[in-house]
């Protein structure tokens, strides 16, 4: 059956830092597109109107580096605009009722905090545009399992879960996408990607620089919340899953969520925590606080073809260098033969990197220039030029506005994810201070083992 395609998409928090960094980009970008001919209406508290709302689109396009071409934008303006007033006003909902009129299936894009997903939820229910809509809502969705069920609970009262879009941005990018694609368009992989040919994984998000200004949020969320419970996890989904059954949106996310289910619950004593050192001095920071701005812990899948195999998560700021990679590492050779005697080669490894860089690099051996018979290491190298006016938010807005879900988040997958971090939000052992610049507390590479390194140092 052919989802119904949206007629309006209703924006909250159109006034906030999302908007203003990816929303309106990819407002634009979907205007270019011809993908976005129905009304957009910006909804927030700012004592802003029609003409401020199309300023400070403009000034985020241009701050964003965009190349604006006037007859999109005016295309883009000519549908939007805006409806001020309080989340928790009725007359907010009406007003937001008269202006999309006539609309079958609206799409609610809630860009604001978790707290208010209950009045807005409720206020769209009060005039009918949950009847046939969608909402789409970004994270953080809960900070446990119980806050996450009570706000699954909150959303269904109006909407129900097959029109429940969760945002998570990772997995509208492409190169998070070429996961899976690589995976499974390339039957070479297949026979070795299993415990028997591979020997570890690694997955790194570091950023090289601190919270931004962001203090006062960062303290209440830390690393395991804001990117480990939900973009790493489902990274390690996207290359540990099997291979689904179909292109459905629903068979995709059944093979994440069966991965999910097979990992185990973290472990304090597998887990490292860290805090930069002069995390504490950040505005909006508590002095005594113990959030981790560093997270690296070692899991395993307990499935078939994973079983045995240490996967390990590293990710935090104030870091040595900004890099976002998954490596793949496998077996070495049962004999090191054609080898240096004093540099065994390395193994091979398979690196799927999207930040600095889009690219994807196999490290292989081969025999070295000259007359000895010796094996040295080469890489063969892909690298993605980055496809102008393509954002994750073009893709992801514009799935919802499909009714397509294939890559957002569904209910029973969040869960699984709160359900492998939950026991270490609270039994833990104290964050471990670091020099910013360094790649985080040395006990990090006790994970590894004494045989095994970081990819990226």
């Amino acid at each position: 059956m052919t989802a119904t395609y949206a007629d309006a998409l209703i924006l909250f928090g159109i006034s906030g830092d999302l908007a203003r960094t990816k929303l309106f980009a990819a407002l634009y970008d979907l205007t270019a597109q011809g993908d976005l001919d129905m009304p957009v209406i910006g909804v927030a508290s700012s004592d802003w109107d029609d003409h401020t709302l199309h300023l400070r689109a403009r000034e985020a396009l241009e701050a964003g580096g965009e190349s604006i071409d006037d007859e999109i934008f005016a295309r883009l303006v000519a549908n939007l605009c805006y409806v001020a007033g309080d989340y928790r006003d009725a007359a907010t909902y009406k007003e937001l009722a008269n202006r999309v009129a006539g609309a079958e299936c609206a799409v609610a894009y809630l860009a604001i905090p978790p707290e208010l997903f209950d009045d807005v939820v409720e206020g769209l229910g009060s005039v009918g545009l949950n009847r046939n809509g969608r909402v789409v809502l970004e994270k953080p969705f809960g900070r446990d399992t119980e806050s996450a069920a009570a706000l699954n609970e909150i959303i269904h009262r109006a909407f129900p879960e097959e029109r429940v879009y969760r945002i998570d941005h990772f997995l509208g990018k492409d190169a998070v996408q070429n996961l899976m694609i690589f995976r499974f368009s390339n039957t070479v992989l297949e026979p070795v990607w299993n415990r028997h040919y591979i020997r570890g994984v690694q997955i790194t998000m570091a950023e090289d620089f601190g919270v931004e200004g962001r203090g006062s949020f960062y303290d209440t969320v830390g690393t395991l919340r804001d990117v480990v419970q939900n973009h790493l996890l489902q990274v390690l989904a996207l290359l540990a899953m099997e291979p689904p059954v179909s292109e459905h949106p629903d068979a995709l996310r059944d093979e994440r969520v069966k991965v999910l289910r097979a990992v185990r619950s973290f472990a304090s004593d597998n887990l490292i925590r860290g805090q930069y050192l002069g995390y504490r001095d950040e505005p909006g920071v508590a002095t005594d606080s113990d959030t981790e701005t560093f997270a690296a812990v070692r899991l395993e899948v307990d499935s078939w073809r994973w079983a045995g195999v240490p996967w390990i998560i590293r990710a935090g700021k104030g870091l040595a260098s900004t890099v976002t990679e998954a490596v793949v590492e496998f077996a070495r050779p049962p004999r090191p033969l054609f080898a240096d005697a004093a540099c065994e080669p390395g193994a091979n490894r398979l690196t799927f990197r999207t930040k600095p860089d889009e690219e994807i690099r196999l490290s292989m051996q081969a025999k070295t220039p000259g007359t000895a018979l010796v094996s040295g290491p080469i890489e063969l190298h892909l690298q993605h030029d980055r496809v102008p006016g393509r954002d994750a938010y073009d893709r992801l807005i514009g799935d919802a506005l499909r009714g397509d879900p294939g890559l957002f988040a569904r209910q029973d997958g969040v869960m699984e994810e709160w359900r492998i971090v939950d026991r270490v939000l609270t039994d833990r052992s104290p964050s471990i201070p670091y020099r910013r610049g360094s790649w985080g507390p040395t006990e990090a590479d006790a994970l590894l083992g004494s045989d095994w390194t970081w990819a990226t140092r």
